[in-house]
Formats: structure tokens, C-alpha cells, sequence
């Protein structure tokens, strides 16, 4: 789960020709303390650490818009605020009611059958019934910026436009619906205010998302869960960004920091489980109880952290960026260990 600063240091300039050696030795001595100084207040000295791999990439997936299908990419960039193939980034579109409160599919369960095709500068949208959206996804500047609210915070978002906005609403057929698209230049919202009162999370922003910048999941823990339910799910009913093979049920649960490609990753939080699972992604109907009440028999937290999680079952790990870079399909996965 947001979103962490940008990893790279201040290079500093050494002086010009000393005019005496004690002098040139002084110089070296304060540009090596100056440089120590910036690099701890960036908080990126490091000790070397050792890899230990515990998986590989199976699959990467990018959310453009809040609820909707994701897609599946081979390869993605992975910046502070989450994952980006080419100039679409995940989870940084969202619908919204006309007061610019969120609509997902715990409201619209239908909104997970829209699929989502990248191409060049425009995203097109399919759904059951209706004619391809073609929307582009740099939008001019005069379009109205909405006042959104996610999960009770405060959030911006730049109007995607009137004809995408009628073909939300003529697809959802309940009221009258609005796309918005956040931009790197808004506010977004801030681990204080997503988790007041855990003080000892690292600090990262996200645009959309529920948590954080990186979901994700094991293999493993879907074939466990899918023993113990009488009909199987997959996968595309947790929504994760990137999923991993090669480990144990729940390993993922006691990964602290990862190198996957050239990104560094930290754990933030276990996934908190809700409504959302129990929609089918390829029906869009909400069954309300499985596979969560499964999960809550089995995955339930521990009583220390009852007050963060209170009756949610877990399942999956949310991940700031603590390092930006690129990742793809077929990567080891390594656990960085002191």
C-alpha cells in the first residue's frame, strides 16, 4: 500500500584545483561529510543486504479505471504512486456521482465487465450491450475538476467529458454517472490521512487506489483458499497488481522488502478483504457471501492489530515503492534481508 520519495541523491560538485594540499585534502574531507549528510537526510544510506529469491512474476495487472477490468501487461514501469505502461497508469480513473462521491463495484457490481484496450494516446472501453468509448487520455485543461470523495477522504479529479459520462450512465442505468481522471500535478491521498492513527507507516500518496501503490498476491494462496470453497475463484476476484508463483500459501504475508526488476518494495499492510470479492468478474453479479465468509473462517488477524483490521479477513499485501523502476513478467522475486 503510496507513496514514498524519489530514491535518487543530490550529486554534489567537488571544488575546483586546491591551491595547497592540506587545502585539497579539506575539500575532499567536507564534500565527502556534506554528501553522508544529504544521503542520511534522504534516508538512503544503506547497508548492503543479501537476496534471497522467494518467487517469480506470473502475471502483472493494470487497473486504469477504479473497479473496471484490468489489463494485463508483460512489462510495466513502477513509480511512487503505483504502476504505469506507457502514459496509462493504474487506478487513476474513477466514476463518480454527480456530487463527486465514488462509485465501485460494491455499489455497481456491474463496472467489472468494462474492459479496457490501451492504445496509443486513448483507452477503449467495452461493456455487454453497448458501443465502443473511445476516450483519450490526455484531457484538455478547461474541463471542470470535481471535489471526489474516496473512502471519506478528499480527492480531486479532472472531467473526463459528457459523452464518456452518458455512457456510464446508460450502461449502469441507475443514475447519472461521471468519469474523472486524476493528474500528477493533485494532491493525493497521504498515508496520515489514510491511516491516522499507524504513525510508523512509511509515507507515500495514491490517486485511486483503496491503500496503496502495489497489491499483491502469491499463486499459492489462491489454490489454498480455492481447497476449502466449493465453487474455485481466480484470481481476478482479489484485483492484485502483480501475482507470484514459486512460494508457499500466504508467504507473502512475512515478505518485509522486496527487489523485483530494479524496484524496491516495502511492506505496508496486509489486504484487508470486503464485499468486493464476492462480485464474479466475468458475470458482474454480487454474491454477497462467498469467497469472503470463507476466508473470514481462516484469515482473520491477529488480536494486537484488531483495532486497524477489525473483522476484515486478510488476503494479499499491499507495497509502497521505495524505489522506482521497471518490472515484467518472468522476474525473480527477492526478499532483501539484513
Amino acid at each position: 500500500m503510496g507513496a514514498s520519495s524519489s530514491t535518487a541523491l543530490a550529486r554534489l560538485g567537488l571544488p575546483g584545483q586546491p591551491r595547497s594540499t592540506w587545502l585539497g585534502v579539506a575539500a575532499l574531507g567536507l564534500a565527502a561529510v556534506a554528501l553522508g549528510a544529504v544521503a542520511w537526510r534522504r534516508g538512503r544510506l544503506r547497508r548492503p543486504r543479501r537476496l534471497r529469491q522467494v518467487g517469480t512474476v506470473s502475471k502483472v495487472w493494470i487497473y486504469p479505471i477504479k473497479s473496471c477490468k484490468g489489463v494485463s501487461v508483460c512489462e510495466t514501469e513502477c513509480t511512487a504512486m503505483g504502476l504505469r505502461c506507457g502514459k496509462v497508469r493504474d487506478r487513476f480513473w474513477m466514476v463518480v456521482k454527480e456530487d463527486g462521491h465514488m462509485v465501485t463495484a460494491r455499489q455497481e457490481p456491474r463496472l467489472v465487465l468494462v474492459s479496457i484496450t490501451l492504445e496509443n494516446n486513448y483507452l477503449t472501453l467495452e461493456a455487454p450491450g453497448m458501443d465502443q468509448m473511445v476516450l483519450p487520455i490526455k484531457l484538455p485543461s478547461s474541463n471542470k475538476i470535481y471535489d471526489c470523495r474516496l473512502f471519506g477522504l478528499d480527492i480531486k479529479g479532472r472531467d473526463c467529458g459528457d459523452e464518456v459520462a452518458r455512457w456510464f450512465t446508460s450502461y449502469l442505468k441507475t443514475e447519472p454517472y461521471r468519469l474523472v481522471q486524476f493528474d500528477t500535478s493533485m494532491k493525493g491521498r497521504t498515508t496520515k490521512k489514510l491511516y491516522p492513527s499507524e504513525d510508523y507507516l512509511q509515507k507515500y500518496e495514491v490517486a485511486y487506489p483503496d491503500c496503496s501503490p502495489i497489491h499483491m498476491i502469491s499463486e499459492a494462496s489462491l489454490v489454498d483458499l480455492n481447497t476449502r470453497l466449493k465453487k474455485k475463484v481466480k484470481m481476478e476476484y482479489f484485483r492484485p497488481n502483480i501475482v507470484v508463483s514459486g512460494c508457499e500459501a500466504f508467504e507473502e504475508d512475512t515478505w518485509g522488502e522486496l527487489l523485483i526488476g530494479d524496484v524496491e518494495m516495502k511492506r505496508v499492510l496486509s489486504c484487508p478483504r470486503c464485499i468486493l470479492t464476492t462480485v464474479d468478474p466475468d458475470t458482474g453479479i454480487i454474491d454477497r457471501k462467498e469467497p469472503l465468509e470463507t476466508l473470514k473462517s481462516y484469515r482473520q488477524c491477529d488480536p494486537s492489530v484488531k483495532s486497524l483490521y477489525q473483522t476484515a479477513p486478510l488476503f494479499g499485501m499491499y507495497f509502497s515503492v521505495e524505489r522506482i523502476g521497471s518490472l515484467r513478467v518472468g522476474d525473480p522475486v527477492y526478499q532483501m534481508v539484513d
